[in-house]
């Protein structure tokens, strides 16, 4: 058997509510810059691309609205968003510190870095639709 190819990362596809939310705290608050999108589209909910890939350093996202154009309820339904609480991504960061800072200073509402049981220090926040970011690095 021929050894398999290298792998160069892995990406998430994260389903969105409000795409245009969504980019905004992935952009705003989090500082991370538009890779690639999708051709931007004029919907009953406004205009805005299907699909978008963010980067920040070596940590990369993508987001894809959960409904097609005309098709997204007027309130989320907590019932198919609360299945996200399970799932958490975890973003390497050198100053745990200072991303804590920055995230504070960018209006978000991060809970305190802490040591965890197997030695990083960390810190959380959940974005828009629920999806936990944890930020950790060296204690």
């Amino acid at each position: 058997m021929t050894p398999a190819p290298d792998l160069s990362g892995v990406v998430p596809l994260l389903q969105v509510f409000d795409m245009v939310e969504a980019a905004r705290f992935y952009r705003d608050h989090l500082g991370f810059e538009l890779v690639s999108c999708s051709p931007e589209v004029e919907t009953s909910e406004g205009r805005f691309s299907h699909w978008m890939w963010f980067r920040r350093g070596g940590a990369e996202v993508m987001l894809n609205t959960a409904y097609d154009s005309g098709e997204r309820p007027t309130e989320r339904d907590e019932r198919r968003w609360s299945g996200h609480a399970d799932l958490c991504l975890y973003l390497g960061c050198e100053d745990v510190d200072a991303a804590w800072a920055d995230l504070k200073a960018r209006g978000l509402s991060p809970t305190a870095p802490s040591i965890a049981p197997y030695g990083l220090k960390r810190f959380t926040v959940r974005d828009p639709d629920g999806y936990e970011l944890c930020f950790q690095g060296p204690a």
